[in-house]
């Protein structure tokens, strides 16, 4: 089920909030996960039991975490989490991609398991992985009550594609949450505007990107406009659901933490990371690099571990090499900053564009569907396939979606959070607020009955 759907909006939601407080307190738990189950089952309803039996594991590992008195013991159950954790997403996320990269080397025709992708199970795997790393090393204890921690593994508002929530983050809330009218008017307020950059914004961008792709008059501009657009419907797809994804959990008195800080702002790579997906950076940081030694080891071995996290960072975003090879870039350019001092201390604008060009033709890398199209997609940019500048087409396009990318731009900085900020502090402020969310919540409404949008980018992870 997706959140930008009539079901989801008009039915699914209404009833499970309905439901939710009216039930008693002992009950709001299980409510959410019945809830959650039910979601995730919408799409899925084969892979109901994956979800439930990595509940069921982890819940299991994590109480024999809790309860082993001796380190060896502790020890084992962690790994016992670590290897059905890889195996669940070696098996139904990467088993392909390695038999289709053995057969390419070798010349054989190993079969392949063609399974589909559960969705959000890079998601859902982390976070519970996070839970009984944080168990083992004493940062919470385990969760005695199963209601409790399905509760948390499966929470519909954040399992699909994020944030990564944290089981530390969520342990208290989970047993003593409290609930307020502005809590849930706040988080509905935030899920509204999360909506309308996923419908209104990253669809239309997803339009344009579609033209290009069917155009027969392509041009060196077509190709920019779609490598920006595609930075465009990225950010506002992946952030507009984080928004979501937020605002639901404010409503049922969750406090999610923030996946994105207006990225585009940054003037290095480093600040890009810790402005883009921040939940997956931190997950990575501290499950991953700080065990291997972080930088606090040899330079090689500090290089090796960069190149390490990075790759992975990469594969989970999907299982193909150009994943592989996007999260290596960005390897290269983070230890190029560390070694070249110098860069920081060009003008800001100059270090503005560079990570923009940075992250636009890293995009090019992350979307395209083979090497071949890597290399037609950048030659096009750069003027290296004999194209004319711009064409009918191109310019039919541009004015068209002219207007979009203004939005897009102005969307992805803090312009609109500052002036919604300074309205809703005049008197009639919170009646204007509300009126624009009812405006948005139609326009919405009306893109969907139309059926003109798409499901979310990040559900492939």
């Amino acid at each position: 089920m997706l959140f930008s759907s009539i079901p989801f909006l008009y039915y699914f939601l209404p009833l499970v909030v309905l439901i939710y407080f009216l039930v008693p307190r002992k009950l709001k738990n299980a409510v959410l996960l019945l809830s959650s189950l039910v979601f995730y089952g919408w799409g899925e309803p084969k892979y109901v039991f994956l979800m439930v039996f990595t509940i069921a594991m982890f819940y299991l590992c994590g109480l024999l975490i809790g309860r082993a008195k001796k380190q060896g013991w502790k020890k084992f159950w962690l790994t016992v989490s670590a290897v059905i954790s890889v195996a669940l997403l070696a098996v139904f996320k990467y088993a392909d991609f390695f038999v289709s990269s053995f057969n390419a080397v070798t010349g054989l025709s190993v079969p392949l398991l063609r399974l589909a992708l559960p969705i959000g199970i890079s998601f859902y795997t982390f976070q519970s992985l996070s839970y009984t790393i944080d168990v083992y090393r004493g940062n919470v204890p385990a969760q005695k009550n199963p209601i409790a921690f399905g509760a948390y593994v499966s929470l519909f508002p954040q399992l699909i594609a994020g944030p990564i929530v944290r089981y530390a983050d969520v342990a208290r809330e989970l047993e003593h949450r409290t609930h307020s009218v502005d809590d849930a008017a706040l988080g509905l307020r935030r899920f509204l505007v999360g909506l309308a950059k996923k419908i209104i914004l990253a669809d239309s961008f997803a339009l344009l990107m579609a033209q290009f792709r069917q155009s027969t008059e392509p041009s060196v501009l077509f190709y920019w406009m779609y490598a920006i657009a595609f930075m465009l419907n990225i950010y506002f797809d992946f952030s507009g659901y984080s928004d979501m994804a937020i605002g639901l959990g404010r409503i049922f008195g969750f406090h999610f933490i923030e996946n994105f800080n207006y990225p585009y702002l940054s003037k290095s790579v480093t600040e890009f990371w810790r402005r883009w997906h921040m939940s997956l950076g931190s997950w990575f940081r501290d499950y991953i690099y700080i065990p291997m030694g972080g930088n606090r080891v040899s330079k090689a071995r500090w290089i090796f571990n960069i190149l390490t996290v990075w790759m992975l960072t990469g594969l989970w975003h999907g299982a193909a090499w150009n994943f592989v090879l996007w999260g290596l870039m960005f390897a290269v350019l983070l230890l190029l900053e560390k070694w070249i001092p110098a860069l920081q201390k060009l003008p800001g604008v100059l270090r503005h564009v560079y990570v923009l060009l940075a992250v636009c033709i890293s995009f090019v890398l992350f979307n395209a569907e083979s090497f071949a199209q890597v290399g037609s997609d950048l030659a096009g940019m750069f003027g290296l396939s004999g194209l004319p500048l711009v064409s009918v087409q191109t310019i039919y396009c541009l004015r068209s979606y002219g207007l979009l990318f203004v939005l897009g731009v102005v969307g992805a900085t803090p312009v609109v959070k500052r002036a919604a900020l300074r309205v809703s502090e005049t008197k009639l402020g919170t009646v204007l607020e509300w009126i624009c969310m009812a405006g948005l919540l139609l326009v919405c409404t009306a893109y969907l009955v139309d059926g003109s949008f798409s499901p979310f980018l990040y559900f492939r992870f």
